[in-house]
Protein backbone atom coordinates (compact mmCIF):
# COMPACT_ATOMS: atom_id res chain seq x y z
CA UNK A 1 0.00 0.00 0.00
CA UNK A 2 0.95 3.54 -0.33
CA UNK A 3 0.36 3.78 3.15
CA UNK A 4 -1.82 4.56 5.58
CA UNK A 5 -2.23 0.87 5.06
CA UNK A 6 0.97 -0.95 4.19
CA UNK A 7 3.63 -1.37 1.51
CA UNK A 8 3.63 0.13 -1.96
CA UNK A 9 4.10 -1.42 -5.36
CA UNK A 10 7.04 -0.62 -7.60
CA UNK A 11 6.56 -0.56 -11.36
CA UNK A 12 8.07 1.40 -14.23
CA UNK A 13 7.80 1.75 -17.98
CA UNK A 14 4.45 1.63 -19.76
CA UNK A 15 4.48 0.29 -23.34
CA UNK A 16 1.14 1.53 -24.52
CA UNK A 17 -1.99 2.94 -22.95
CA UNK A 18 -5.33 3.47 -24.60
CA UNK A 19 -7.56 5.86 -22.67
CA UNK A 20 -11.33 5.81 -23.10
CA UNK A 21 -13.08 8.76 -21.50
CA UNK A 22 -12.82 12.51 -21.67
CA UNK A 23 -10.23 12.92 -18.88
CA UNK A 24 -7.58 10.51 -17.71
CA UNK A 25 -8.54 11.19 -14.10
CA UNK A 26 -12.30 10.81 -14.32
CA UNK A 27 -13.59 8.31 -11.78
CA UNK A 28 -15.78 6.64 -14.39
CA UNK A 29 -13.16 6.48 -17.18
CA UNK A 30 -12.57 3.04 -18.66
CA UNK A 31 -8.88 2.61 -19.40
CA UNK A 32 -7.03 -0.05 -21.31
CA UNK A 33 -3.42 -0.79 -20.42
CA UNK A 34 -1.22 -2.96 -22.62
CA UNK A 35 1.65 -4.06 -20.39
CA UNK A 36 4.79 -6.08 -21.01
CA UNK A 37 5.22 -8.96 -18.61
CA UNK A 38 7.83 -11.69 -18.16
CA UNK A 39 9.06 -13.78 -21.09
CA UNK A 40 7.83 -11.16 -23.57
CA UNK A 41 4.19 -11.81 -22.76
CA UNK A 42 1.80 -8.89 -23.13
CA UNK A 43 -1.41 -8.48 -21.18
CA UNK A 44 -4.39 -6.25 -21.84
CA UNK A 45 -5.57 -4.76 -18.57
CA UNK A 46 -8.87 -2.90 -18.17
CA UNK A 47 -9.00 -0.10 -15.63
CA UNK A 48 -12.15 1.31 -14.08
CA UNK A 49 -13.73 2.67 -10.93
CA UNK A 50 -13.71 0.05 -8.18
CA UNK A 51 -17.16 -0.57 -6.72
CA UNK A 52 -17.75 -0.62 -2.97
CA UNK A 53 -18.66 -4.30 -3.02
CA UNK A 54 -15.38 -5.06 -4.81
CA UNK A 55 -13.11 -3.49 -2.19
CA UNK A 56 -12.45 -6.77 -0.38
CA UNK A 57 -10.95 -8.10 -3.61
CA UNK A 58 -7.84 -6.01 -2.95
CA UNK A 59 -6.69 -8.76 -0.59
CA UNK A 60 -6.55 -11.16 -3.55
CA UNK A 61 -3.69 -9.13 -4.99
CA UNK A 62 -0.42 -11.07 -4.71
CA UNK A 63 1.50 -8.98 -2.16
CA UNK A 64 4.58 -11.25 -2.11
CA UNK A 65 8.03 -9.76 -2.62
CA UNK A 66 11.64 -10.15 -1.54
CA UNK A 67 13.20 -7.13 0.13
CA UNK A 68 16.99 -6.86 0.40
CA UNK A 69 17.48 -3.24 1.48
CA UNK A 70 15.45 -0.62 3.30
CA UNK A 71 15.75 3.14 3.66
CA UNK A 72 16.04 5.07 6.90
CA UNK A 73 17.12 8.54 7.96
CA UNK A 74 20.52 9.56 9.31
CA UNK A 75 21.00 13.26 10.04
CA UNK A 76 18.04 14.06 7.84
CA UNK A 77 19.36 12.12 4.85
CA UNK A 78 17.95 8.96 3.28
CA UNK A 79 20.37 6.10 3.89
CA UNK A 80 20.06 2.58 2.49
CA UNK A 81 20.82 -0.38 4.77
CA UNK A 82 20.82 -4.14 4.14
CA UNK A 83 17.76 -5.89 5.58
CA UNK A 84 16.47 -9.09 4.02
CA UNK A 85 12.77 -9.94 4.19
CA UNK A 86 10.85 -12.58 2.30
CA UNK A 87 7.29 -11.25 2.29
CA UNK A 88 4.93 -14.13 1.41
CA UNK A 89 1.76 -12.04 1.24
CA UNK A 90 -0.46 -9.81 3.31
CA UNK A 91 0.28 -9.96 7.05
CA UNK A 92 -2.18 -11.96 9.15
CA UNK A 93 -5.14 -9.81 10.16
CA UNK A 94 -4.44 -7.14 7.55
CA UNK A 95 -7.75 -7.58 5.73
CA UNK A 96 -9.82 -7.56 8.91
CA UNK A 97 -8.04 -4.47 10.22
CA UNK A 98 -7.99 -2.35 7.08
CA UNK A 99 -11.13 -3.28 5.14
CA UNK A 100 -13.28 -1.04 7.40
CA UNK A 101 -10.79 1.81 6.84
CA UNK A 102 -11.05 1.40 3.08
CA UNK A 103 -14.84 1.25 3.24
CA UNK A 104 -14.93 4.45 5.31
CA UNK A 105 -12.60 6.09 2.79
CA UNK A 106 -14.95 5.08 -0.03
CA UNK A 107 -18.05 6.31 1.83
CA UNK A 108 -16.41 9.69 2.47
CA UNK A 109 -15.72 10.26 -1.21
CA UNK A 110 -12.38 8.53 -1.73
CA UNK A 111 -11.37 7.59 -5.28
CA UNK A 112 -10.84 3.88 -5.98
CA UNK A 113 -9.50 2.63 -9.32
CA UNK A 114 -8.95 -1.04 -10.14
CA UNK A 115 -6.93 -2.71 -12.89
CA UNK A 116 -8.37 -6.02 -14.07
CA UNK A 117 -7.18 -8.81 -16.33
CA UNK A 118 -10.47 -10.46 -17.25
CA UNK A 119 -12.26 -10.67 -13.87
CA UNK A 120 -9.09 -10.71 -11.75
CA UNK A 121 -8.11 -7.57 -9.84
CA UNK A 122 -4.35 -7.20 -10.40
CA UNK A 123 -3.78 -3.61 -9.32
CA UNK A 124 -5.50 -0.91 -7.32
CA UNK A 125 -4.92 2.70 -6.37
CA UNK A 126 -6.85 4.70 -3.77
CA UNK A 127 -6.89 8.44 -3.18
CA UNK A 128 -8.31 9.78 0.07
CA UNK A 129 -10.79 12.66 -0.09
CA UNK A 130 -9.58 14.41 3.08
CA UNK A 131 -7.48 17.54 2.49
CA UNK A 132 -4.27 17.58 4.51
CA UNK A 133 -1.20 19.80 4.85
CA UNK A 134 -0.76 23.24 6.36
CA UNK A 135 -2.91 24.92 3.74
CA UNK A 136 -5.05 21.84 3.02
CA UNK A 137 -3.72 21.50 -0.52
CA UNK A 138 -2.70 17.82 -0.39
CA UNK A 139 -4.51 14.51 -0.84
CA UNK A 140 -3.10 11.26 0.49
CA UNK A 141 -2.31 8.37 -1.82
CA UNK A 142 -3.91 5.87 0.50
CA UNK A 143 -3.18 2.61 -1.30
CA UNK A 144 -1.19 1.46 -4.34
CA UNK A 145 -0.56 -2.20 -5.08
CA UNK A 146 0.08 -4.37 -8.11
CA UNK A 147 0.19 -8.17 -8.05
CA UNK A 148 3.65 -9.69 -8.09
CA UNK A 149 3.58 -11.07 -11.64
CA UNK A 150 2.46 -7.68 -13.02
CA UNK A 151 5.32 -5.68 -11.51
CA UNK A 152 7.95 -4.11 -13.74
CA UNK A 153 5.33 -3.97 -16.49
CA UNK A 154 4.42 -0.28 -16.36
CA UNK A 155 1.09 -0.75 -14.64
CA UNK A 156 2.09 0.80 -11.32
CA UNK A 157 3.46 3.90 -13.00
CA UNK A 158 0.23 4.36 -14.91
CA UNK A 159 -1.87 3.96 -11.77
CA UNK A 160 0.27 6.53 -9.98
CA UNK A 161 -0.03 9.02 -12.85
CA UNK A 162 -3.79 8.47 -12.89
CA UNK A 163 -3.94 9.26 -9.17
CA UNK A 164 -1.97 12.47 -9.77
CA UNK A 165 -4.37 13.52 -12.52
CA UNK A 166 -7.37 12.79 -10.30
CA UNK A 167 -5.86 14.75 -7.39
CA UNK A 168 -5.32 17.67 -9.77
CA UNK A 169 -8.94 17.49 -10.94
CA UNK A 170 -10.01 17.58 -7.31
CA UNK A 171 -8.09 20.80 -6.77
CA UNK A 172 -5.07 19.43 -4.89
CA UNK A 173 -1.54 20.73 -5.45
CA UNK A 174 0.34 17.70 -4.13
CA UNK A 175 0.06 14.04 -3.29
CA UNK A 176 1.17 12.83 0.13
CA UNK A 177 2.58 9.30 0.31
CA UNK A 178 3.43 7.32 3.45
CA UNK A 179 5.43 4.45 1.94
CA UNK A 180 7.09 1.35 3.29
CA UNK A 181 10.85 1.93 3.35
CA UNK A 182 11.94 -0.88 1.01
CA UNK A 183 14.50 0.10 -1.61
CA UNK A 184 12.32 -0.74 -4.60
CA UNK A 185 9.28 1.06 -3.23
CA UNK A 186 11.09 4.29 -2.40
CA UNK A 187 13.09 4.27 -5.63
CA UNK A 188 9.83 3.84 -7.54
CA UNK A 189 8.40 7.00 -6.03
CA UNK A 190 11.64 8.99 -6.35
CA UNK A 191 11.83 8.10 -10.05
CA UNK A 192 8.33 9.48 -10.49
CA UNK A 193 9.26 12.87 -9.02
CA UNK A 194 8.40 12.40 -5.35
CA UNK A 195 10.58 13.94 -2.65
CA UNK A 196 10.87 13.51 1.10
CA UNK A 197 8.17 15.55 2.81
CA UNK A 198 9.62 18.71 4.34
CA UNK A 199 7.07 18.53 7.17
CA UNK A 200 5.46 15.10 7.58
CA UNK A 201 1.76 15.12 8.38
CA UNK A 202 1.73 14.64 12.16
CA UNK A 203 -1.16 12.16 12.34
CA UNK A 204 0.18 10.01 9.50
CA UNK A 205 3.73 10.09 10.87
CA UNK A 206 2.46 8.96 14.27
CA UNK A 207 0.57 6.14 12.58
CA UNK A 208 3.57 4.96 10.52
CA UNK A 209 6.81 6.41 11.98
CA UNK A 210 9.03 3.92 10.12
CA UNK A 211 7.55 4.78 6.74
CA UNK A 212 9.23 7.22 4.39
CA UNK A 213 6.89 10.18 4.07
CA UNK A 214 6.92 11.71 0.59
CA UNK A 215 5.24 14.46 -1.43
CA UNK A 216 4.72 14.91 -5.14
CA UNK A 217 3.49 17.90 -7.09
CA UNK A 218 0.51 17.10 -9.28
Amino acid sequence: MARGLGGASFISGVRNVEVRGTHIGLAFSILRYIVNRCAGRSSVISGRKLLREEIEQVWNIDRSEVIDNIYGFENGTLVLSPHHFDVPGWPPGEAAKYTPILLDCFDLGGWFHGAFEDAELVGVVVLDSKRIGKVKDQLQLQFLHVSNSYRNSGLGTQLFELAKATARERGAKRLYISATPSENTINFYLRLGCAVAAEPEADLFELEPEDIHLECDV
